[in-house]
């Protein structure tokens, strides 16, 4: 029997366990607890599939598993997350019940807009499978950079009470908009560019080089509000990375 075969499926798992341990947490509102656990996951995400190239063991098996991992620990994890982030900025005890009030006078459902975020993953993770363009960078936002965005908005809530991040996080518009923007960024034409090295020649890597020391910065000065600021500086250079590619190629 190859063992070495099955490496990369048994670190996929612990992917998905994380992600499932992580939603029962995220559905009882504890959100340290839910950040810890999906940051595990992606963790297993980022080594099943450096595993596997390492052990020479890729296949199709192995990438429809860690999609469906991916679907648990950064798709459905981070639309619970916002919903009960919507439920606190409703000012309501829990969602209602597709317009039954079973939670008493306040509850409400709008709080589910905020599945909107799991619903927009699931489509990205399916279109991912079938497109051969995203070997060596990303079409638009991955679900991993998504859900870290999303579980960090709480933890600054919890943590950073006097970060200028605060008057937002509790802002009902705002963070319908923060899942507006991600449902879009996921499945957008946009290419980002992907942290795999093939050489680490700074030459050919200067915009991952930037990004890394860039993110060593923002979580020495930011802490914790360091999380949502890495992802959108990933998101803002990979831009500038896509139209220096542009001006290059005239």
């Amino acid at each position: 029997m190859n063992i070495k075969k099955y490496i990369p499926n048994l670190l996929t798992l612990g992917n998905l366990l994380c992600g499932t341990i992580a939603t029962v947490f995220a559905i009882k509102g504890d959100f340290f607890a839910t950040a810890i656990l999906v940051m595990t996951g992606i963790l297993f995400d980022f080594f099943d599939g450096f595993a596997a190239r390492m052990l020479n063991v890729q296949g199709e098996l192995g990438k429809q598993l860690d999609s469906l991992a991916d679907m648990v620990t950064s798709g459905v994890v981070p639309g619970i997350v916002m919903m009960q982030m919507l439920v606190n900025a409703f000012d309501v005890d829990a969602v209602g019940y597709f317009g039954v009030d079973t939670y008493g006078a306040t509850g409400s459902n709008l709080p589910y807009l905020g599945l909107i975020l799991t619903l927009g993953a699931g489509y990205r993770l399916a279109k991912f499978n079938i497109d051969e363009r995203q070997s060596d960078s990303f079409i638009g936002v991955p679900t991993p950079a998504m859900s870290l965005f999303v579980i960090s908005l709480p933890l600054i809530a919890q943590f950073d009470k006097e970060s200028f991040f605060i008057g937002l996080i509790e802002n009902q518009y705002f963070l319908l908009i923060i899942t507006a923007l991600f449902t879009y960024l996921m499945n957008a034409e946009i290419p980002l560019f992907s942290l795999k090295f093939k050489n680490f020649s700074f030459k050919d890597n200067v915009i991952k080089y930037v990004f890394l020391v860039l993110s060593v910065v923002l979580i020495i000065t930011l802490k914790i509000v360091a999380v949502p600021m890495i992802i959108l500086s990933y998101v803002v250079l990979s831009f500038v990375n896509n139209s220096d590619k542009k001006l290059s190629s005239k």
